[in-house]
């Protein structure tokens, strides 16, 4: 419905038509996503990260499988964010991220019990609080699919730009890191398909760093290469306004947006 009524009405009464819509979404969701006590309580938990790390440098882990071929034993006293199911690598390396962020309601949904058990900060979407009880360590971004934007402030909105790396380096803006660097973040995927479509996966996943990341039987959806790149160029243009920078130290990544670093060259 939504393809036919696109293809009928002029681009410029779409476009309009659409920016509407998405205001009267994100007034609806506002005061909930403000207001709430959980959410007040997770605003201010945000307030004691501002600059929290100005001046530090962090890494952001990607999950593909480059992951795999990088010395990632030479992080263990560096700042780290890790996303979605990093922490399956957890035992293999002996050490966990310093922080944690996802904001996909189906990896939160499938693996609410595994995260919750996470030790470090976590960062989750407003969307998942039922199934993820506030504590002094889970914090909820009032994340939303809609209105691109670069929070500098991760107390407003987030943007989620069709990638949770896309909110680690809102995170990492907003805690003052510097530089950020990039690794196992491969942007490039052998699954197939309309973006954002949900799928089940029929057996062992090799666009992962683990072969059990999405494995059989896990719902998820196919990547949207296009909008986070351009959520990454946003991100370049809002640290590089500061004065401040992303590195990709991805080995063999595809992703072109920001500068590339050899990761063995950081150590």
């Amino acid at each position: 419905m939504k393809t036919a009524l696109k293809a009928l009405a002029p681009e410029p009464l779409w476009n309009a038509a659409r920016s509407t819509w998405l205001a009267f979404q994100h007034a609806s969701q506002w005061p909930n996503a403000t207001l709430h006590p959980w959410r007040r309580t997770s605003i201010r938990q945000l307030a004691g990260f501002q600059d929290k790390h100005k001046g530090q440098r962090a890494f952001i882990l990607g999950n593909g499988p480059s992951l795999k071929n990088t010395d990632v034993s030479t992080l263990k006293s560096e700042y780290t964010i890790g996303m979605n199911r990093i922490y399956l690598a957890f035992p293999e390396w002996g050490f966990h991220t310093s922080y944690f962020a996802a904001i996909n309601n189906l990896v939160i949904e499938q693996c609410a019990e595994e995260i919750r058990g996470l030790p470090m900060p976590k960062f989750l979407s407003w969307r998942s609080r039922h199934l993820i009880e506030p504590t002094e360590d889970t914090i909820f971004l009032y994340s939303t699919y809609t209105g691109p934007k670069f929070a500098k402030d991760v107390r407003g909105r987030v943007w989620e730009g069709a990638t949770v790396t896309y909110v680690a380096l809102q995170l990492a803006f907003f805690m003052g890191f510097d530089p950020v660097i990039l690794i196992g973040v491969d942007h490039n995927f052998t699954a197939t398909g309309p973006p954002n479509t949900t799928v089940v996966s029929q057996g062992a996943d090799a666009d992962h760093f683990d072969t059990q990341y999405f494995g059989k039987g896990f719902r998820w959806q196919l990547p949207d290469l296009d909008t986070s790149e351009v959520a990454y160029q946003m991100a370049r243009r809002a640290y590089e306004a500061e004065g401040r920078r992303v590195w990709d130290a991805t080995i063999g990544g595809k992703l072109t947006v920001f500068a590339k670093v050899e990761y063995d060259s950081l150590f």
